[in-house]
């Protein structure tokens, strides 16, 4: 029986995700689906658990190590660097680079929240093969938040930051954001994924559609869409995804097969 749900991707604000994550389990609910909200320390394994109803991933781990996953959607962000059911990574850097380009950072060292991330990792990859830029130095921090740390910190000098995180910690952490600057971006990407187990119906994919269409149309959740920054929601398929491994091979293909 498939019946956990999850949002683990954006909890920046916990109060803010777990209204959301109760919004969806209510509509779901409404329509015979009960669920039970985890918050998985595994993602991986949660993602491939053939109980799970509702989650959202990146679109790396998606084309690479979910191939039976079904796709539910995706949701539309309000975030500044969004466009329609696409979003981008900005290249974060301390505030007194403000004014260089990527390619002043040849020869510095970068920081990656992890390898099967695409706003973290493939975009930045991507981004670095379009032009001769080598890092002396990629560490991986195992968050976008910890990668904003370790650039405070001068533990590393830039990073690639999922907008959609950014305008969160703008929004309820902006002290985590202090002394940074963003000094330039990559280009859209399709934004992260909802998915639910391959062992989920026809009827329940529907079912779990209709309930996140609603939840971006009915007045009763505009306030906690808008606490999330999610303004509209779109049914994808795998198709949609293409662009994600097209980075990942066009990066290889310039010679930047990892950073």
């Amino acid at each position: 029986m498939t019946e956990q749900l999850s949002l683990p991707m954006y909890d920046i604000d916990h109060a803010a995700t777990r209204q959301l994550t109760q919004a969806i389990a209510d509509l779901l609910a409404q329509r015979g689906l009960e669920t039970q909200i985890i918050w998985p320390d595994n993602l991986l394994a949660h993602w491939q658990d053939a109980r799970l109803l509702l989650s959202q991933t990146c679109g790396y781990p998606l084309v690479s190590s979910l191939p039976d996953v079904k796709l539910v959607g995706v949701f539309h962000s309000t975030a500044a660097g969004c466009e329609g059911a696409c979003y981008r990574s900005f290249l974060v850097a301390r505030a007194q680079d403000k004014t260089k380009t990527l390619a002043d950072f040849h020869g510095r060292r970068a920081v990656c929240n992890s390898a099967d991330s695409h706003s973290g990792y493939n975009a930045l990859r991507y981004v670095v093969a379009q032009q001769p830029v080598a890092f002396k130095q990629v560490i991986f921090s195992g968050g976008h938040r910890l990668s904003l740390a370790a650039l405070r910190k001068g533990a590393a000098d830039l990073a690639a930051i999922d907008c959609v995180t950014w305008a969160l910690l703008q929004r309820y952490a902006p002290e985590e954001q202090q002394g940074l600057a963003i000094i330039g971006e990559t280009p859209l990407s399709p934004a992260l994924p909802l998915i639910t187990s391959a062992a989920t119906s026809d009827a329940t994919l529907a079912e779990l559609r209709s309930a996140l269409a609603a939840l971006v149309k009915d007045e009763r959740y505009r306030a906690v869409c808008a606490a999330n920054l999610i303004s509209h929601f779109s049914e994808v398929d795998r198709h949609f995804y293409h662009p994600v491994q097209e980075w990942e091979q066009a990066a290889a293909r310039l010679g930047v097969a990892q950073l």
